[in-house]
This record gives C-alpha cells, sequence and structure tokens, in this order.
C-alpha cells in the first residue's frame, strides 16, 4: 500500500496519518519547524533538523510530511492562523488596513514568512481564510472581482515590501551589533562631511529638517498613501 505521505497532490487534500504511540505528530512537526525558522531562519530548516529537534528518526517524519516543501506549506498556513480575521465592518477602508496590519504584525513575527507567501500560492484553510477576508473588505470598495482582488494584492505588495525594509534593518543592527543610536554616531563624522559638501542638498535637506518617524509610523503613512489611491482610482 502507498504511503499516504509520499502520494502526490496537495497536502490539504489527503488525510493525516495519526501518530503511533509516543511518535510526534504533525502538529508537533509544524510547531518545532516553525520555531527553528523563526530562531536561525528557513535556511537551517530541513527534514532532519526537526526530526533531531524531537527526538524522533527523520524517516519517521517522512510518515506524516512528505518534505521540507510540503513542511513550508504547513508552516505558512499554522502562523497564518494564529490571528483570525476579525467580522468585517462594511468600511472597506478600516477593513484593510485591519488586513494590512495583521499580515505585518505576522511578518514580523516570522521573518521567513515573507519569501514563502510571494514564493508560493498559499491554499491551506488558514490562508485561505484570511484571503477571503481580505477579498470581503475589498468587495465593500468594488463589486468588481477583478479589482478587488487587484486591490488586495496591491496592499499586500505594499506590506510584503515595506517590512522587507524593517526586517533589513534589523538584520543589519544584529550584523554589525551596534544599536541605532551607535550606528548614527559611528557614521555621524561621514553625514556632516556629505551634508557640508553641498553636492546632495536635498539629502541634506532631509538630514537637517526633516523628522525621524519610528517603522510605525513610517508604515501607517505609506498605507494611507496606497489606500487614498485605491479610494481614487475605485471610488470612495
Amino acid at each position: 500500500m502507498a504511503d499516504p505521505a509520499q502520494e502526490p497532490g496537495l497536502v490539504w487534500t489527503r488525510d493525516r496519518r495519526t501518530p503511533r504511540r509516543r511518535a510526534p505528530g504533525v502538529e508537533q512537526i509544524v510547531a518545532r519547524a516553525v520555531a527553528i525558522a523563526d530562531a536561525e531562519g528557513a535556511g537551517a530548516l530541513s527534514m532532519r533538523r526537526v526530526a533531531a529537534d524531537l527526538g524522533s528518526g527523520t524517516a519517521s517524519l517522512y510518515r506524516y510530511v512528505a518534505g521540507r516543501d510540503e513542511l513550508l506549506d504547513l508552516m505558512v498556513d499554522a502562523v497564518r492562523g494564529e490571528d483570525a480575521p476579525p467580522p468585517p465592518t462594511g468600511d472597506w477602508r478600516h477593513d484593510l488596513a485591519d488586513v494590512a496590519r495583521r499580515l505585518r504584525a505576522a511578518l514580523l513575527r516570522h521573518p521567513w514568512l515573507g519569501p514563502e507567501l510571494t514564493g508560493r500560492p498559499a491554499l491551506g484553510p488558514n490562508s485561505l481564510r484570511q484571503a477571503d477576508a481580505a477579498l470581503g473588505a475589498a468587495a465593500a470598495l468594488t463589486p468588481d472581482a477583478t479589482l478587488a482582488s487587484c486591490a488586495v494584492d496591491t496592499v499586500a505588495a505594499y506590506v510584503l515590501g515595506a517590512v522587507a525594509g524593517e526586517l533589513a534593518e534589523a538584520q543589519a543592527q544584529r550584523r554589525t551589533g551596534l544599536t541605532e543610536d551607535e550606528w548614527r554616531a559611528s557614521v555621524g563624522p561621514y553625514i556632516r562631511k556629505v551634508v557640508e559638501s553641498g553636492d546632495y542638498p536635498h539629502f541634506a535637506r532631509r538630514v537637517v529638517d526633516a523628522e525621524d518617524p519610528d517603522a510605525t509610523e513610517r508604515f501607517e503613512f505609506g498605507l494611507a498613501c496606497v489606500l487614498d489611491g485605491l479610494a481614487a482610482r475605485l471610488g470612495d
């Protein structure tokens, strides 16, 4: 008899096997994999590593999960289920903003999630629930299903890009070992020379005159611009 975990097709279309006594089940496997990826990045993830952390043989994991790609599908859906969509308010702007903020929070909790969302379709039940809520919010803006889908994609693309920048800053801080204030102090003399040179007047104006909003303030400004654009394009 063929092993169900090895049969072709989506993981969502197959029945899950009941784990043997004391053997890790799918939920335990996925939870351990998420913890590894959160702490060390998706590059550290392998079936062998998950099995070792669970004190199990690698072969036993393949009884329940076909491989690393399927494991990532399960991980994505697991973390997308951490924050259930609230009931719609009927106010498209409020509801799409909520979609954006909850997605940002998930991406910041799980830095590996962004590349997985852009690299593969998320078709698990939790992911579909999130997508359905987002499309429902956009439906209050436009009855056109194509335009509603494009609106959701636009908001998601903004969030993914904005959070990628936030995560890159955090990674650079970890790599250098410097706090934000320490980094600013280290580059301060160079920046002063750049400003005083007069060669970059607009950059100098930003350094001298502009305020320095934090990541959340920058995110909210960009989100408001995206929503304003959707209102202007599709009619508010």
